[in-house]
């Protein structure tokens, strides 16, 4: 059942991506030079108090976090962020192999 979940949450992670891919391809296109939503921009758009308190929160308690590991994800293209975090979910919760000459039950 949590793995089902899971596997669920990456397909939709998946499918975010590959809609930002699409979306960030069409952009490019139109406007003849290459544009990349960034995750924290979209982050922005959606919902920028959010983002604000996330900060605050983080900085209280670890401020290199902030610094080093979630301003370096902030900045990269919100496509490779959901695909990757889809990928990684699809792959940590795939099914598991059939076990031969044993009954599983």
């Amino acid at each position: 059942m949590i793995r089902g979940f899971f596997r669920l949450i990456g397909l939709l992670l998946l499918t975010g991506g590959f809609i930002f891919l699409v979306y960030d391809g069409a952009r490019s296109v139109a406007d003849n030079a290459l544009q990349w939503t960034r995750l924290g921009e979209f982050w922005n758009d959606v919902h920028q108090s959010s983002q604000n308190a996330f900060q605050v929160s983080v900085e209280q308690t670890a401020p290199w976090v902030w610094s080093h590991v979630i301003k370096l994800l902030l900045a990269q293209p919100t496509f490779a962020v959901l695909g990757t975090f889809g990928l990684l979910l699809l792959l940590l919760f795939r099914p598991r192999k059939p076990l031969i000459g044993y009954a599983r039950d």
